[in-house]
């Protein structure tokens, strides 16, 4: 029977057949045909649960959503697709239940490879080797698996632990490093409520952690730590930039201060003694002081002028202090700005408050006198901290723009952190602030990783078109690395500075493949995501996850294809190349683009007859992808319209960085109602769910919004809510409060809380995101009960959307 299954195209029907009539002999066969046990498992959980299960379930395990989870097995086919192959993953998804081991993963030894061995390997025991599933290399079983057995195999061989975290053995311990960089060009509440949020954090922070501040207004002042009865500060112009080799010269740093000799395995390296970066233990109450005695600029700011701010010299003198004395290791700066630079390197509005800062009209005129500057010096500082390992996070609190769209480059290459916000005297700043430090209830760890780097490695059927996420290129190449390069390409492996668990990369590829027969029969294909990074407990660790799909031909078997799709993981991965597309085109044709994928799309796996609308039906896995791209179309992401550049820049920073979950309720908002009729529930996003009895939840990710229907702000207005007779309208109004404070509890950054009612100019932010399917123009329901809110838009409906997108898939001209 082995001969037999192995032989035959048809794998999973003999299978199927076997298990059912060759029960005994199928134990023995499973025992002897190790090359068969992955297809076997896989098939049974299919065959136990649905599709929409086996993805939860592969996302629970591995943090990883295909949009694809069976793959044509030739190019034609796959690009036939139309939605490109990508797996949506999340390197340092949290799992309590999974303990690192303490033990060295098991790498292939073919050079070129290098794959870390997995249960979709296959291993020989009577020989005492295992064969890579990447490029099917034997290797033998290390000495220290030397009691591994059939009945007796470790993790890496069992089929639930397709993801495995390793403790590196031969490595130093080394601390984390922040480096405060404060603007002190901001009134005295704003900078006062800073200060005490940063004298706050020195609590969260381990003590063996290094400290470093550097404040900034006219000019830059780096502090030095450690000074007893007196404080030490080295200024710097700024107007001038600073080279990590002027800022040796101009210290007196040079090579004496990096250590000699590396640290013996498992222990703490030489501290590097410099008067700027300090253990926290040491240096304590100092910095309190320091932090606690920080000034408004005092330079004068002519009446009519903004302050002068030099933000892009104090991020060069930050980054270059990281590069002199601890290249390539964990450090975070975390820059606090209260206004946009101007003057000096990295400038992008005048001194003069009669210039305004660029909006996106001044952009699509290019018309901007700072703009390309700004830019190139932020990209190129963003690539070097990126390079060394160090992170940039960006805490803005202004009513004005602050630059973060020339300083996007710093969260774009470096996976550091941007938060928006009106003040940094908000609960939305200081909350946020406190999430950044947030730390695992087992061992009091921070949950986020230091200096990573992501390498990637696929069956030879595949190659790699890009990354889009948070990281910047090694520039690794291998024979899995495609010509046709998406996002961050031409390599396997990426620098990721700073992330953490819910830090998510797309993964794009492409089919390889040219015939259907070259793939060996009942072989998977396999794709295996290795994280390198350090901990914050300061160990070097290492993420291992492998998947594996079923090839299928394209042609026979797209029915088989079509079931496989992953809607929610296709709408987050199209938003994220639609993305990067308006970044270098205009909004009409990243609008076009999107709406000629879709109708593609609608054409290869809809059914319908020619020119026949109403025939029109699409797989109930693939229906609400048509209503994703409707959002997605309307949303901040594309639409610039009412939002400046640095908030569409700080929108786009954060679909760029978060999951499937969290990247869908960016798209498509969720609403929940409350009302007397029944418990809450979710309801449609239209503004036919707007009723003057009810209360509506808005979640968009960026906002948490309860509204009041008309006669509920009524009811409240008459203070009902007040008293004992009323005590069921009472929980009525307290429900979604108690709903949202959950909801902002754990949203990362926190996102602003409004409650308004029905009429009240807040309102619109609910009103802009609902499909307007009642408009000024049609007035159906105007004035009667149940019938919904009118929304004053000329916006199409999802109706008619839907409606000219079956026109099109249909025609037989199209």
């Amino acid at each position: 029977h082995a001969t037999i299954i192995y032989k035959r195209n048809s794998f999973v029907v003999v299978l199927l057949s076997t298990i059912v009539y060759y029960n005994n002999y199928l134990i023995l066969l499973f025992l002897l045909t190790n090359k068969l046990r992955y297809n076997y498992c896989q098939y049974c959980e299919h065959l136990s649960m649905s599709w929409s299960e086996f993805v939860q379930q592969n996302e629970d395990r591995d943090g990883v959503r295909l949009t694809w989870n069976v793959w044509p097995s030739t190019r034609i086919e796959a690009t036939k697709l139309v939605v490109p192959m990508a797996a949506m993953i999340t390197p340092l998804k949290e799992r309590p239940e999974l303990p690192p081991a303490n033990y060295d993963p098991v790498l292939c030894g073919r050079p070129q490879c290098r794959a870390v061995l997995n249960p979709f390997c296959q291993v020989d025991f009577r020989t005492r080797s295992w064969a890579c599933n990447f490029c099917f290399h034997r290797n033998p079983i290390p000495q220290q698996y030397a009691g591994v057995t059939e009945n007796n195999q470790p993790a890496e061989l069992i089929s639930h632990f397709s993801t495995l975290e390793y403790k590196l053995q031969r490595t130093n311990i080394c601390p984390t490093i922040f480096l405060f960089v404060v603007d002190t060009c901001q009134d005295s509440d704003n900078l006062q409520a800073l200060k005490e949020s940063l004298q706050t954090s020195l609590s969260l922070i381990p003590p063996n952690a290094l400290v470093g501040l550097i404040t900034f207004g006219r000019m830059v002042q780096l502090h030095e730590l450690g000074c007893e009865g007196y404080s030490k500060t080295f200024v710097f112009r700024g107007t001038k930039d600073v080279s990590p080799k002027q800022l040796q010269e101009q210290l007196g740093m040079g090579a004496s201060v990096r250590p000699q000799a590396p640290a013996a395995a498992g222990k703490s390296p030489p501290q590097l003694q410099n008067k700027f970066l300090q253990p926290l233990q040491t240096v304590d109450m100092n910095l309190t002081d320091l932090i606690g005695d920080i000034q408004r600029d005092p330079w004068p700011v002519q009446r009519g002028n903004r302050p002068l701010r030099s933000t892009g010299v104090a991020l060069s003198v930050a980054i270059s202090l990281l590069e002199s004395t601890f290249p390539n290791a964990g450090a975070r700066v975390m820059l606090f700005i209260g206004g946009a630079c101007s003057q000096g390197p990295g400038m992008v509005v005048g001194e003069s408050l009669k210039d305004p800062i660029r909006s996106h009209h001044d952009l699509e005129k290019d018309s901007c006198k700072f703009y390309k500057k700004a830019c190139k010096h932020y990209d190129i500082l963003a690539k070097r901290a990126a390079e060394n390992g160090h992170t940039v996070d960006i805490f803005s609190c202004a009513l004005d723009q602050t630059g973060l769209n020339e300083m996007r480059f710093m969260a774009k290459y470096t996976g550091g952190y941007m938060v928006m916000g009106d003040s940094f005297n908000t609960s939305l700043f200081k909350q946020s602030f406190q999430k950044v430090f947030a730390k695992d209830a087992q061992n009091n760890y921070f949950k986020m990783g230091f200096n990573a780097t992501f390498e990637v490695k696929c069956s030879q059927e595949l190659k790699i078109n890009g990354v889009l996420g948070p990281c910047i290129s090694l520039n690794k190449r291998s024979p899995s690395v495609s010509d046709n390069e998406i996002g961050t390409g031409g390599t396997c492996s990426w620098k990721i500075s700073g992330l953490d668990q819910s830090t998510s990369l797309a993964v794009l590829f492409e089919v390889s493949n040219q015939q259907a027969s070259n793939i060996p029969q009942g072989q998977p294909g396999a794709i295996q995501f290795i994280t390198f990074y350090q901990h914050s407990s300061g160990q070097r660790r290492v993420r291992v996850t492998t998947i594996a799909r079923h090839w299928v031909d394209g042609a026979t078997n797209i029915n088989h294809v079509a079931a496989s799709f992953d809607q929610e993981a296709a709408a987050a991965v199209m938003a994220r190349l639609a993305v990067q597309k308006s970044e270098n085109d205009d909004g009409p044709d990243v609008l076009r683009w999107l709406d000629r994928m879709l109708i593609r799309v609608c054409q290869k796996f809809g059914e319908f007859h020619k020119d026949d609308p109403n025939s029109f039906r699409f797989p109930d896995n693939m229906s609400l992808y048509p209503q994703f791209m409707f959002h997605l179309r309307r949303s901040q992401f594309l639409q610039v319209f009412n939002n400046s550049p640095d908030e569409s820049s700080y929108y786009r920073d954060k679909l760029n960085r978060e999951n499937v979950t969290e990247s869908l309720i960016m798209i498509q908002p969720i609403l929940y109602a409350y009302s007397f009729s029944g418990p809450p529930e979710p309801v449609l996003l239209d503004s036919a769910s707007i009723l003057a009895d009810r209360i509506l939840l808005l979640d968009t990710f960026f906002h948490i919004l309860i509204f009041l229907g008309e006669t509920v702000d009524a009811w409240k207005q008459a203070g009902y809510h007040n008293l004992p007779d009323h005590e069921n309208f009472r929980q009525l109004l307290q429900a979604p409060v108690d709903d949202a404070q959950d909801i902002l509890q754990t949203r990362f950054p926190m996102p602003r809380y409004i409650v308004t009612e029905q009429g009240g100019s807040q309102a619109r932010f609910l009103l802009s995101k609902v499909n307007p399917s009642q408009t000024h123009n049609n007035m159906y329901g105007w004035g009667q009960d149940g019938g919904g809110a009118p929304v004053l838009t000329d916006d199409v409906s999802l109706q008619v959307f839907m409606e000219h997108l079956k026109k099109l898939a249909v025609s037989s001209s199209t």
